[in-house]
This record gives structure tokens, sequence and C-alpha cells, in this order.
């Protein structure tokens, strides 16, 4: 009987723990600089990549005379890489619109909720 007994309170206190090691510590966000914007790790994701593609598109303007007219067009300009290209970007999906004298960059999660918020740059 003792043995039943300790066996289950060992089972119960086994599973609580694994419980505890398996939920992980709730963190809160950690800003990566000062005056960082985001809620999240993936909004600090879907800013740094529009900040990247602002760059590019500053840096091709600046060589070419007009925006780049896609997302191809801006490899290999500034720090924009053949894989950025992709609009699936972690928990967002990439909005690129372009024309001679202007274009429009969103971020569009695809869940939105506190953590994950719009973005848009023209």
């Amino acid at each position: 009987m003792r043995t039943r007994y300790l066996r289950a309170v060992s089972t119960l206190v086994i599973s609580i723990v694994a419980a505890a090691v398996f939920a992980g510590p709730q963190t809160t966000y950690q800003p990566k600089f000062p005056g960082d914007p985001a809620h999240s790790d993936s909004e600090a994701n879907a800013l740094g990549y529009m900040r990247t593609v602002l760059r590019a598109q500053h840096l091709y303007k600046k060589k070419n005379g007009h925006y780049a007219a896609s997302l191809a067009d801006l490899v290999h300009t500034g720090t924009f890489t053949r894989r950025m290209v992709s609009p699936e970007r972690g928990d967002y999906t990439v909005g690129f619109k372009s024309k001679k004298d202007n274009f429009t960059l969103t971020m569009t999660p695809k869940n939105l909720d506190a953590q994950h918020r719009s973005f848009y740059a023209e």
C-alpha cells in the first residue's frame, strides 16, 4: 500500500516537473536597440526586413535614377539577398508594388494579434 502511494506521488511530481520544463518560461520581448518599436521577435524581424528593403531601394534609385520594379531587381543591392525575394517571411507576408517614381512595401501578419501588427512603407 505504501509503495503504491509513493509511486503515485513520484509520478505526480515527475509530471509537474516535466510540465514546467516543457512549458518553458514566459519571457517578454527584449528590445534589440534603444527606441526599438517592435513588440515581439517576429515584429523585429519584419521591421528589420523592411529597413533592408528601404535601404536597398534608396541605393538602387541613387544608381539607376528610378526605383526597382520588383524585389528580384534589388538582389545584390546593399545587403538584399536572393533569399529575401520570397514573400513568405516567417509570421509575415510581404507585399510589394512599384512604379518608376514610387513604391509601397507592406508586411502583413499571418495572424493579427498584439505581437503581430501590420506595417507599411511608401
